[in-house]
């Protein structure tokens, strides 16, 4: 998809994600090696649009694996439409058993889920897998088998293998450890909050009709927040949410007034907000 470090910035630059150099590097080598990406980094910094930037830019089809805690291989993998097969086996009372199960037991009643789609078909794919953590244990084994060979076990059909290897990204709040069998066949990427400067650049892209001196004054109050002890950092999505409240309120500049009131905006938490009010200084910013 890529043919160069630079090219990867310049082509995700074009559909709003701003890249730092490592992030395009590693982006770089995850598709010139045919290797999956694994992405940890707090909520909230680009994970996931990472995924959405790359499939926007490939023209590739975007496939999602949201994972969630009990998500198991019918959610995962695929799992047979099982009121399709008792309607066909009712229809065909006069057929013997191995007539039926060699027509149930066919891709007419497969319903694929995620894993399997991504790894079928010649057009090209994004298969994202979100908020691996979140997954039980037991999940990992099924990525191992998919993510080692790029191909699917289904007992009644075979195996079957990818013709052409989805782009592949994980992503990981990092709320437990993922096993090293898992990690061993990613390339690894941190994605943590940006510095100032990409900061600034981003809010100005996604909220342009705010002012410079504004955008400054924002990523500043920010960052100051996430150098605080908080339960939850403001991550780049809050930042951007914060800049669009200012402008919906035509403000012009940050004030205590304005910025106790909307604090609500940045953090998540009670005994965040009443920290930060107590603490922040505008005047030393």
């Amino acid at each position: 998809m890529f043919t160069s470090v630079d090219d990867v910035s310049a082509r995700l630059a074009e559909t709003g994600y701003l890249a730092s150099p490592s992030v395009a590097t590693t982006v770089f080598l995850a598709d010139r090696l045919g290797k999956p990406l694994l992405v940890e980094g707090p909520a909230g910094v680009g994970k996931t649009e990472l995924a959405k930037a790359v499939a926007q830019v490939a023209g590739a089809e975007l496939i999602r694996l949201q994972c969630y805690e009990g998500v198991d291989e019918s959610r995962a993998l695929y799992e047979w439409n099982h009121a399709k097969q008792l309607l066909r086996i009712s229809a065909g009372r006069d057929e013997t058993w191995d007539e039926t199960r060699t027509d149930i037991f066919s891709e007419e009643f497969l319903l694929t889920r995620p894993l399997l789609t991504a790894i079928r078909g010649d057009d090209p794919k994004v298969l994202l897998i979100d908020e691996t953590d979140k997954a039980d244990v037991e999940v990992e084994g099924l990525l191992l088998e998919v993510l080692s060979d790029f191909q699917v076990t289904v007992p009644e059909l075979g195996t079957i293998t990818a013709t052409r290897r989805p782009f592949v990204v994980l992503t990981s709040n990092a709320s437990r450890e993922l096993s090293e069998a898992l990690r061993r066949r990613c390339l690894f990427l941190h994605i943590g909050f940006p510095d100032q400067e990409l900061e600034r650049r981003i809010v100005r892209l996604k909220v342009p009709g705010l002012d410079a001196a504004l955008a400054e004054s924002v990523v500043r109050v920010v960052g100051a927040l996430r150098a605080m002890d908080l339960r939850k950092l403001p991550s780049v999505a809050e930042t951007i949410d914060w800049a669009h409240t200012l402008l919906a309120l035509g403000a012009d500049t940050l004030d205590e007034s304005v910025v106790r009131d909307t604090l609500g905006v940045l953090l998540k938490h009670q005994d965040d907000v009443l920290k930060a009010a107590a603490k922040l200084d505008l005047d030393a910013l």
